[in-house]
């Protein structure tokens, strides 16, 4: 729409003439624009170059999108492939020691085998033993491996060669025990049976059969040595025991002897007899002087401590060198126990024999196993390598002793004859028999302390043997007092006694010297088979006395 009246100052608009003549204003321009001709060109054309530009950036760009998404695909692959590659390395890290281990198990180091095949048996042999059990027992465990079967034959023939030679070792070992008296058993067992007991824990394993005879070898060779040498001191000791008999007779039969000797104290030097650390044993050479006397408790208590000290060190070296110990543990096993609980152990990865192996479609003759029956598997080792089950601690502790007994048999014969030579048919005096029975108290809390039970059960025999006999001879001073208060004798007329003032005087102080005696060797107040007797002793005393004091008035 138009305003209503147009004014002066809206702008005239001009219209081109009717008949088709261009105004001034029109000439000017086209003027104006036919001169910039060139340049309009020349923009058209830069404006095609940068559309050619353009097009050709956009399929570049176009391409290079297309090379970005190859490349990046390819990046993500080898980003795949990088951690496939490094989950593979972390494996074979994990793998290489436990494979590293079972490589170590499998073979057997030429100076390993050098030192077996052409060598003699030495202390360098105490360590190599060792490590060449385990390679046998890692070759037994993995003897479906078909590495572990082409080592079998190396690994056997080196097993009997060094079996072989340990027998020799250990039967030369005896040669000293055999021959002389003279070796100390002590420091063999200590400095060279205990040296060497690796090696025969090898034959115990591999070589039963050898071991068990090393075993009846040495029992054969200590039983003798024992046997002649405590033969020799026994018979010396009764040689000294016969030079000083002491007769069993009772408080009143010696103090109404003639001449009878007063005494008033106890004779603490034989008293001493009752403990281990009293005075020195009597040596065997001291019985070819026919002047030395000793009293019989001396002699007793010589032989029992000869006896503890020789039956419990050999009951130490019988439990220790004979004793079963478990196998080896292989490289791969020690690796296997200290892999994280729970976790698979790559050991067990590599070992055929691992529970979750296939064993039913395991085949001895292939790595992988196969679908063909499964045949019987044969053991590396001959019966004679093929290892003892092993025993129970019981079992073991009581075929121990049982070695210990068939050693020392002769020796606990030959302690019991002495001892009963002591005791019967005339037993000692009722003090030193207190003294003897005594030691053998100390001498089984001794032996409790060393833990040899079999001759802790032997001295306790012994110990119950004595009580009866001193039980006895108390009851014959007791008897023999009331025989003497009431004025008869034991004789076969039985004469009448008349009771004196010395001898009951006598009789008193023997009682006296009995009490503190008994005292002395007594370390609990309440003993009452010890105190029970005094009593009844003090009580017939007492009617002596009375008795005694009312004939004197009379």
């Amino acid at each position: 729409m138009f305003p209503a009246n147009p004014s002066s100052e809206h702008l005239a608009v001009d219209y081109p003439p009717r008949d088709g003549a261009m105004s001034p204003a029109s000439q000017g321009e086209s003027s104006t624009y036919a001169g910039r001709v060139k340049d309009f060109v020349e923009l058209h054309d830069q404006v095609e170059t940068g559309v050619d530009l353009l097009d050709s950036l956009e399929s570049f760009l176009s391409t290079f999108q297309k090379d970005l998404s190859v490349v990046s695909g390819q990046i993500s692959e080898l980003q795949d492939r990088s951690k496939d590659i490094e989950g593979r390395l972390k494996s074979r890290r994990k793998i290489e020691k436990p494979l590293s281990n079972l490589l170590l198990d499998f073979c057997v180091p030429p100076p390993l085998a050098t030192l077996i095949l052409d060598t003699d048996v030495g202390e360098p042999w105490i360590s190599a033993i060792g490590d060449f059990e385990r390679r046998l027992v890692a070759l037994k465990q993995r003897v479906r491996v078909k590495a572990a079967r082409d080592l079998t034959d190396v690994a056997e023939g080196l097993r009997i060669v060094a079996a072989t030679k340990l027998r020799s070792f250990f039967l030369n070992m005896l040669q000293p025990i055999r021959t002389s008296m003279t070796t100390n058993m002590q420091v063999l067992q200590t400095s060279i049976f205990a040296k060497y007991r690796p090696l025969f824990a090898f034959l115990q394993h591999q070589a039963p059969t050898v071991a068990s005879e090393v075993q009846r070898a040495y029992i054969g060779a200590a039983r003798t040595y024992y046997e002649t040498g405590f033969r020799r001191y026994s018979r010396s000791l009764g040689w000294v025991k016969a030079r000083a008999v002491e007769k069993p007779e009772d408080i009143v039969t010696i103090a109404s002897a003639p001449g009878a000797a007063a005494i008033t104290e106890a004779d603490t030097e034989r008293l001493s007899y009752s403990r281990i650390d009293g005075p020195g044993v009597t040596m065997l050479y001291m019985a070819d002087d026919k002047t030395h006397k000793e009293p019989v408790e001396a002699l007793f208590r010589s032989l029992m401590l000869v006896l503890m000290d020789n039956a419990t060190a050999e009951y130490t070296h019988v439990t220790t060198f004979f004793a079963t110990e478990p196998l080896p543990a292989t490289n791969s096993q020690l690796q296997r126990e200290n892999s994280s609980s729970g976790v698979l152990s790559p050991t067990s990865l590599l070992s055929p024999t691992h529970g979750d192996f296939d064993d039913i479609r395991s085949n001895p003759g292939s790595d992988w196993g196969a679908s063909s029956p499964r045949r019987r598997l044969t053991s590396m080792q001959s019966n004679n390598g093929t290892p003892p089950t092993t025993p129970s601690p019981k079992d073991e502790q009581t075929a121990l002793a049982a070695v210990w007994k068939q050693i020392l048999d002769p020796v606990l014969d030959y302690c019991k004859t002495f001892v009963d030579s002591i005791l019967g048919p005339t037993p000692p005096p009722v003090i030193p028999l207190l003294t003897m029975i005594r030691f053998t108290e100390d001498v089984m809390a001794e032996i409790q302390k060393r833990g040899c039970s079999p001759l802790e059960t032997y001295i306790f025999t012994m110990r119950l043997q004595m009580w009866p006999i001193f039980q006895k001879s108390m009851q014959e001073n007791i008897d023999a007092v009331k025989r003497y208060a009431d004025g008869t004798s034991t004789g076969y007329f039985r004469a009448k006694v008349i009771t004196t003032d010395s001898v009951v005087a006598t009789i008193c102080d023997r009682y006296v010297v009995m009490f503190n005696s008994f005292v002395s060797l007594t370390n609990q107040p309440d003993e009452t088979m010890i105190f029970s007797n005094l009593f009844r002793l003090r009580q017939e005393l007492a009617k002596l006395i009375v008795t005694h004091t009312d004939k004197i008035e009379a």
